[in-house]
């Protein structure tokens, strides 16, 4: 995959994302609770987390129009699910009635994770020159 191909998938990967952690998780939740909601119905943790995951919706959506220059992003977005995703699994394993999860959420998160870090290009190593007049690669 060429580096303009890869890209623009970044690009259009941001953007279904982003639109799945504004609208998506929120649906998916209604539609299968015991593979995406955690805890009790109309708890205030299900509010604070659909705030924060569509908050970071509108920003991949904004980044997309960037992606290189957004790798932070990207990588905060690839990290935080991967880091999330491993606690989910965690209590998912010691509480048997979250084991829905396994089949949830938690592959999900680690899919969309996995396809950001393949599509994002890797950054550059630019030389500069520093002030004592050595060259030092970035």
């Amino acid at each position: 995959m060429t580096t303009a191909t890869r890209i623009t998938a970044l690009r259009y990967t941001m953007i279904v994302f982003g639109v799945i952690y504004i609208v998506g998780i929120h649906t998916l939740i209604r539609l299968w609770p015991s593979g995406w909601s955690w805890g009790e119905a109309g708890s205030q943790y299900l509010t604070m987390m659909l705030a924060v995951y569509a908050t970071l919706g509108v920003f991949l959506i904004l980044g997309s129009r960037d992606p290189l220059a957004n790798r932070s992003l990207i990588w905060f977005t690839v990290w935080s699910n991967v880091a999330h995703s491993a606690v989910m699994t965690f209590q998912a394993i010691t509480m048997p009635m979250e084991t829905g999860h396994l089949l949830g959420d938690v592959p999900a998160l680690l899919l969309l994770s996995a396809v950001l870090a393949i599509l994002t290009p890797r950054q550059e190593k630019t030389a500069t020159v520093t002030s004592l007049g050595t060259r030092r690669v970035a």
